[in-house]
């Protein structure tokens, strides 16, 4: 530690800005009577996404059995939403294990709301309004679709290629040290290196229609082409992620399904297993309104609106200096 580790890594400026854009939000929901609620940060259930390292402590009742530091408060929201909550928001913190960088940190702040009676096209409409006014953006944001992203930017239709060619391609492309991997890894990476810092550069995009394979969470259609794909949006700004959501899938069994889809996955891979969460399927079983929902990197919304290029830059203390 140096003299000066005790100070914060955001001016106070800086700070001020932040108080302002959360303040901004609030109001937001306020005038659209969205009602702010608050869930458990520790809870005996998290994700089963083979890929999201989890943190986990005690459990704080003495008890037997780990409890979960929340990747996202998606969980306990939907069983509010069951339980007729109406439209609801929440500016939480959230955690993610090993995630620290120019834009990430593993503990971080998540806006995260629900529309009951909205579907994701009408969800995104709302977020532009939101962002839209908080990054002075007076352009309309654009929309395009998965396929049509990489059709744009790569020459191919991601749905129909085959993994093998991709593989080629992202070899050929960029300097990959992937020795095997799943499909959608090879379409992650190419999008994360190659297409992404070139996303929302002159107006904020939208890409929605995302492989069905990549969305556990989101309702899923059959698309023009044919191609089963899930009713996911993502927001991209200056080649940042700032959001994503979901036309939110209802039925309790095919998440169940998808749920126990994920651990056979996690156990292929070597992963430590994780209890479904009980309480969300039950929530489920009894209905789950139709809703669409996102979830917004508030840190992400404050370094754009601030043009600051580090997300230790917005935060009082990151974890290097808790």
């Amino acid at each position: 530690m140096t003299n000066s580790d005790w100070q914060p890594t955001a001016s106070i400026t800086v700070l001020r800005e932040r108080a302002n854009v959360i303040a901004c939000i609030r109001s937001f929901f306020s005038q659209h009577a969205v009602l702010e609620v608050e869930t458990p940060l520790l809870a005996r259930h998290s994700v089963t996404d083979p890929y999201m390292e989890i943190l986990k402590g005690d459990n704080p009742l003495g008890k037997s059995g780990a409890f979960y530091l929340q990747t996202s408060p998606e969980y306990a929201m939907k069983r509010l939403l069951a339980a007729g909550s109406g439209p609801i928001f929440e500016i939480t913190k959230a955690f993610r294990k090993g995630e620290q960088g120019s834009r990430h940190n593993p503990e971080f702040t998540l806006l995260e709301w629900y529309r009951p009676g909205f579907n994701h096209f009408q969800l995104m409409t709302e977020i532009e309004s939101l962002v839209g006014g908080l990054l002075s953006c007076d352009r309309p944001f654009l929309r395009m679709s998965y396929g049509e992203m990489f059709q744009q930017f790569l020459n191919i239709n991601p749905h129909t290629i085959s993994c093998d060619e991709l593989s080629a391609l992202a070899r050929n492309t960029i300097d990959v040290q992937m020795q095997s991997a799943q499909k959608d890894d090879w379409l992650n990476i190419l999008l994360t290196e190659i297409i992404e810092p070139q996303l929302g550069i002159d107006v904020p995009v939208f890409i929605y229609d995302y492989p069905a394979s990549q969305s556990a969470l989101a309702k899923t259609v059959i698309n023009d082409e044919g191609i089963l794909v899930a009713q996911r949006f993502e927001l991209y700004v200056h080649g940042i992620e700032l959001a994503n959501g979901y036309f939110e899938l209802t039925d309790a069994d095919e998440q169940e399904k998808r749920f126990q889809g994920e651990q056979s996955m996690r156990l292929a891979l070597g992963v430590e297993q994780i209890e479904v969460d009980i309480y969300l399927l039950a929530a489920m079983n009894e209905g789950l309104p139709s809703c669409a929902g996102v979830a917004l990197g508030v840190d992400r919304l404050v370094m754009l609106a601030m043009q600051i290029k580090n997300i230790a830059d917005v935060m009082a203390f990151p974890s290097d200096r808790a």
